[in-house]
């Protein structure tokens, strides 16, 4: 069963600000660096871990383009509120992940359906899958409160994440002459 992890693969929480000065707060690209996905072409499934407290601020967006984030305390200082205080690390250190149905899209993509457990709570939620050039592609929106996770806010909450967020992993994809050759 192939196992992927931060050696060949890539997974990012997007995270979108919100209230009346959004204008001074940037949107936030932050990498997990502490996880496993594990596929099993055979069954198909398949099963992930996240480290709760490794996420790490690796950009800010302002209309969707890279600009000058924040400084590398204020960077530390996200990195502690989203470990401590928004997916409540101590308690929940591990974010799990498992398939419980996965189709064919009309698009040509893949939904994988499964169970997450975050901060506490188990939901199911739905993946939308595309292979773009020797990497599959995986995105799910995550609504917060479905989770029990208050968006963090600040400034009595004139600026605010969005209670969306969206968590995109890239994994390798397999190779189909070598898939169909083992068959």
């Amino acid at each position: 069963m192939p196992v992927h992890g931060p050696g060949d693969a890539l997974c990012v929480v997007l995270t979108f600000r919100d209230g009346v000065l959004a204008a001074a707060a940037h949107d936030l690209v932050l990498r997990v660096t502490d996880f496993e996905v594990h596929v099993d072409p055979g069954g198909p499934s398949v099963r992930a871990r996240f480290g709760a407290a490794s996420l790490r601020v690796v950009a800010s967006l302002r209309d969707g383009h890279r600009v000058a984030g924040p400084g590398a305390s204020e960077r530390q200082e996200i990195e502690r509120t989203a470990a401590e205080t928004v997916l409540r690390a101590g308690r929940h250190p591990e974010i799990r992940f498992q398939s419980t149905a996965i189709a064919p899209r009309a698009d040509g993509g893949t939904d994988v359906r499964g169970d997450l457990s975050l901060a506490g709570r188990t939901r199911p939620v739905t993946a939308e899958v595309h292979r773009r050039g020797d990497r599959l592609v995986g995105e799910v929106r995550l609504h917060q409160p479905d989770f029990g996770i208050v968006p963090y806010s600040a400034m009595f909450g004139a600026i605010k994440v969005k209670p969306d967020v969206f968590v995109r992993v890239a994994i390798p994809a397999p190779d189909p002459v070598s898939r169909s050759s083992r068959a």
